[in-house]
C-alpha cells in the first residue's frame, strides 16, 4: 500500500527537446497540488542527457509555461535548493559510478555491438530487442573473457552499459492510481543505462536522481508503464529498494474521439492548440500556437487541465486553486484516458473571462489594440469598452472582433441584414434622428436612458415598431449583428461619432 505519511517530494522531469504538451502541463498541476496538499516540495529537474535532441531555449520556455500557469517549484535549475544541480548534464560524473558498480555486482554489463551489428540483428530477427534471448551471442561483456573486456576498455572501443535483466521472474509493484501492477521479466529487454557518450539514459539517470532527490512520489504518464520494471529492479540492485518512491501513472490525454493519445499532429488537424504557450521551433522556424497566445487565461487552462482525469466527486467545474489544493486526491484520478473536448476548453476560458476583472486583464488586451496600431489616449474609455465586451469574449484574443468598432467606423455593413425590410420611412426616422440627438445638450444628457426614451418616442411619432429600427441602428453603429446593447454603444462612442455614423450609414442603406 501507498505511503503518505513520508515527507512529500514530487518532481516534474522534463527533456528540453520542444514544446510543452498539455499532459505535461496536466502532470506538473497534479504533482503541485499533491505537494502542497501534503505540505511537501515540488522540484524541477532538467532530463537533459540526450543531448542529440536537446533544442537551444526548451528549458527557458518550460520555465515561462511554469510561471504562466502559477506552478511554480520550489526547487529547480533556476532557483536551486539543497539537491543541486538540477539538471541530468551537470550531475554526468556521478551516474557511471552506479553504472560499473551494477556491473561489479553483476546486475549490467559492457556491451560492444556496433551499429552495423545491431541492424543486422534487426535485419535477421524481426522487432529484434537486446535481451535474454540473444545475449549469450552478442558482442558483451557476458560472453567475453575479462581480459577480452579490459582490452576493448583499454583501446577506447565504444560501448554502452546495459541491465542484465533477470529471467522467468514476476515483479510486483502498487500504483496509486491502478493498484497491484506486474511484470513478467522474459518480456523485459536489457535498456541500455550508460550511452557510449557517458551520458546515462533515462532509466539510469530517473532512479539515481530520484534517490539523492530524496523523492517520495513519482508521478508520470501511463506511457512510461512498460519503464517501470526496469526502474524497480535498478532500485533493487543499487540497494536502494526501502528508499523507492510510490508510482503514480496518470491517465492518457486522448485525442476527441478517444482513439489515441492526443498530439500535436491532432491540434494542428483540428485547429486547436496542444502546448501551453507558443512555440517556435529554433531549427525550422515554425511556430507552433500556444493557449497562451490564442487568449487563454491562466487559471482557467489550469482549472481545464485538473478536471482531465480527475473529479472530486460532485457537479462542481469551476475550482480556484486554493480549492483544487484542499480537494485533490489520488483517489478520484481515473484510470482511463481523458478525452479532450476543444469546446469545453473553451467554455472553461469564457466562464474565466466572464468573472475576471477587467484590472486583471486589460494589459493583456492592450496588447491586442497595440498589434492593431490602435492608440488610446483615455485609459478610462478603454477600461469601459472592455467592460461592455468582455462577456462576450471566448479568448482574450476575441477583444477586436467583438470591439473594433469602438475604435474604428465600420468599413463595411451587413447590408443583407438591413435593406430587404428598408423603406423611406426608415431612412426619414433616422434623418430625425440625427436631429434629436444633435439637440441633446451637456454629456450628461448624453446617457443610455436618455437616448433610448428619445428612440422609442421618435418611432412612436413615426408609426414605426422600435424592433424595426433597433437592428439597422445596431448595424450603422457597428457594421454587423453583434455587440451589447446599442445604446450602451452610442453612449460609449459619443455624440458626435453616432451622428457620424448614422449619416454615414443612411448613403450606404439608400444607395441602389
Amino acid at each position: 500500500m501507498p505511503d503518505i505519511t513520508k515527507k512529500v517530494r514530487v518532481r516534474f522531469a522534463p527533456s528540453p527537446t520542444g514544446g510543452l504538451h498539455l499532459g505535461g502541463v496536466r502532470t506538473v498541476l497534479f504533482n503541485y497540488l499533491f505537494a502542497r496538499k501534503h505540505g511537501g516540495k515540488f522540484i524541477l529537474r532538467i532530463e537533459d542527457t540526450d543531448q542529440n535532441r536537446y533544442v537551444e531555449g526548451a528549458e527557458h520556455y518550460i520555465l515561462d509555461c511554469l510561471a504562466w500557469c502559477g506552478l511554480n517549484p520550489d526547487e529547480g535549475p533556476k532557483n536551486g535548493g539543497p539537491f543541486a544541480p538540477y539538471r541530468q548534464s551537470e550531475r554526468k560524473a556521478n551516474y557511471r559510478i552506479y553504472a560499473e558498480q551494477l556491473i561489479r555486482d553483476g546486475y549490467a554489463y559492457y556491451a560492444f555491438d556496433t551499429t552495423e551489428e545491431l541492424d543486422e540483428q534487426r535485419q535477421i530477427t524481426p522487432n529484434f530487442s537486446y535481451g535474454h534471448e540473444n545475449r549469450s551471442f552478442m558482442r558483451n561483456s557476458l560472453n567475453l573473457t575479462e581480459e577480452e573486456t579490459k582490452a576493448l576498455l583499454d583501446q577506447g572501443i565504444p560501448y554502452v552499459i546495459r541491465i542484465k535483466v533477470p529471467t522467468d521472474e514476476t515483479l510486483h509493484f502498487f500504483d496509486m492510481i491502478r493498484g497491484d501492477v506486474s511484470f513478467d521479466t522474459n518480456l523485459v529487454d536489457d535498456k541500455v543505462l550508460l550511452k557510449a557518450d557517458g551520458m546515462p539514459t533515462y532509466h539510469l539517470a530517473v532512479v539515481v536522481d530520484d534517490y539523492f532527490m530524496k523523492i517520495s512520489h513519482a508521478f508520470r504518464g501511463e506511457e512510461w508503464l512498460p519503464s517501470a520494471p526496469v526502474h524497480i529492479l535498478l532500485w533493487e540492485y543499487l540497494g536502494w529498494k526501502a528508499d523507492m518512491p510510490e508510482w503514480v501513472h496518470l491517465p492518457l490525454i486522448l485525442k476527441p474521439d478517444g482513439n489515441g493519445k492526443l498530439s500535436k499532429r491532432d491540434g494542428d488537424r483540428l485547429g486547436f492548440p496542444v502546448y501551453a504557450m507558443n512555440w517556435k521551433d529554433p531549427k525550422t522556424g515554425e511556430t507552433t500556437r500556444g493557449f497562451r497566445e490564442m487568449g487563454y487565461l491562466p487559471e482557467a487552462f489550469v482549472n481545464m487541465l485538473a478536471l482531465l482525469g480527475w473529479n472530486d466527486g460532485t457537479e462542481q467545474e469551476i475550482f480556484s486553486m486554493n480549492e483544487l489544493i484542499e480537494k485533490f486526491s489520488i483517489e478520484r484520478v481515473s484510470k482511463a484516458g481523458a478525452k479532450f473536448d476543444f469546446e469545453k476548453a473553451k467554455w472553461f476560458n469564457h466562464e474565466y473571462i466572464k468573472k475576471s476583472e477587467v484590472v486583471d486583464i486589460k494589459d493583456q488586451v492592450f496588447t491586442i489594440l497595440e498589434e492593431k496600431g490602435i492608440q488610446i489616449a483615455n485609459d478610462e474609455y478603454f477600461i469601459k469598452v472592455l467592460s461592455a465586451v468582455k462577456e462576450r469574449m471566448i479568448f482574450l484574443q476575441d477583444f477586436w472582433e467583438q470591439a473594433s468598432f469602438f475604435f474604428e467606423q465600420p468599413v463595411d455593413y451587413d447590408l443583407n441584414a438591413v435593406k430587404p425590410k428598408w423603406a423611406d420611412t426608415k431612412t426619414e426616422f433616422f434623418f430625425e434622428l440625427i436631429k434629436t440627438y444633435e439637440a441633446i445638450s451637456g454629456s450628461e444628457n448624453w446617457e443610455t436612458i436618455n437616448l433610448e426614451k428619445l428612440f422609442k418616442a421618435l418611432a412612436e411619432q413615426k408609426d414605426i415598431k422600435p424592433g424595426e429600427l433597433m437592428l439597422p441602428f445596431r448595424v450603422m453603429l457597428v457594421g454587423g449583428k453583434f455587440g451589447p446593447g446599442v445604446f450602451d454603444i452610442a453612449l460609449l462612442i459619443g455624440k458626435k461619432e453616432t451622428i457620424s455614423r448614422i449619416q454615414k450609414a443612411l448613403i450606404a442603406f439608400t444607395e441602389d
